[in-house]
């Protein structure tokens, strides 16, 4: 097993994380926790957009965005110790900043039309002030995004909307951005790459009860896809924030060493 930082993840685990590119935690909050955020949406739904939760004749839109939440709820379930210890087993400890709520929430409703943003990408983190997202940047060191990570506050079955995800996609973002350096690439240039030719991974559904947690490489290419269940879907898609960029004078994290193994440099 490498010689990374200590783990309060097993090293089966681990090296799941580092093969496929993400690993599913069962109960990572609890389902009151979800319950309660899920109430605080819907309010924030029904302030902004006029749904209620006993209107399914109101969701007219396949998908509805909400930003960054701070309620108590959000806090809770991103801050949880199970999750703190998995924090620190997958990017070290003291190495990322403590989550101060959840976000974005892309809410999926069941709709026969196209939602219109089922594309597969990786999330961008640095070059964000560029008016079009298209040319926010990703780079090697992965600046900016310790962790991608997808909280259930639903129950996601397969008919529900679940987030598409091409296991060990990661390998191959990190190999087509070395080249690339510090400056990275554009989302529009690792499009244009068809991000890395990575069609042939297996495709996984990001599926779960609520109170599942998904955390995955920030490199991992997935994707959004219609909603063919009943009831709306709810989850939040936020980032894992690191304190500072890679430093090379600390024993390097299963995110670096990934990185690195993919590039050949392990």
């Amino acid at each position: 097993m490498p010689n990374y930082i200590s783990s309060d993840l097993s090293a089966a685990q681990i090296d799941d994380f580092m093969r496929n590119g993400f690993i599913r935690i069962e109960g990572a909050f609890s389902a009151d926790v979800a319950s309660l955020g899920r109430k605080r949406l819907w309010a924030a739904l029904r302030s902004t957009h006029g749904l209620l939760p006993d209107n399914p004749a109101g969701w007219t839109q396949p998908v509805v965005r909400l930003g960054f939440m701070t309620d108590p709820p959000f806090v809770e379930a991103a801050n949880t110790p199970l999750l703190h210890r998995a924090y620190d087993s997958l990017v070290g400890k003291g190495r990322w900043q403590r989550p101060s709520g959840l976000g974005t929430f892309p809410i999926r409703f069941p709709s026969a039309n196209d939602p219109g943003d089922t594309g597969w990408h990786v999330d961008v983190s640095f070059g964000t002030d560029h008016p079009d997202f298209m040319q926010w940047r990703v780079n090697i060191k992965s600046k900016g995004r310790a962790l991608l990570m997808l909280f259930l506050f639903s129950d996601v079955g397969p008919d529900d909307a679940p987030t598409r995800i091409r296991s060990g996609s990661h390998a191959a973002i990190a190999r087509c951005l070395l080249p690339h350096g510090e400056t990275g690439m554009t989302l529009a240039e690792l499009a244009a790459a068809n991000f890395a030719d990575t069609h042939t991974c297996e495709e996984v559904l990001a599926i779960g009860t609520a109170g599942t947690v998904y955390l995955c490489h920030p490199f991992l290419v997935h994707s959004a896809q219609p909603h063919r269940g009943k009831a709306p879907r709810f989850i939040a898609q936020p980032p894992l924030l690191p304190c500072a960029d890679f430093d090379p004078s600390l024993p390097p994290s299963p995110v670096q060493i990934m990185i690195r193994k993919a590039c050949g440099m392990e």
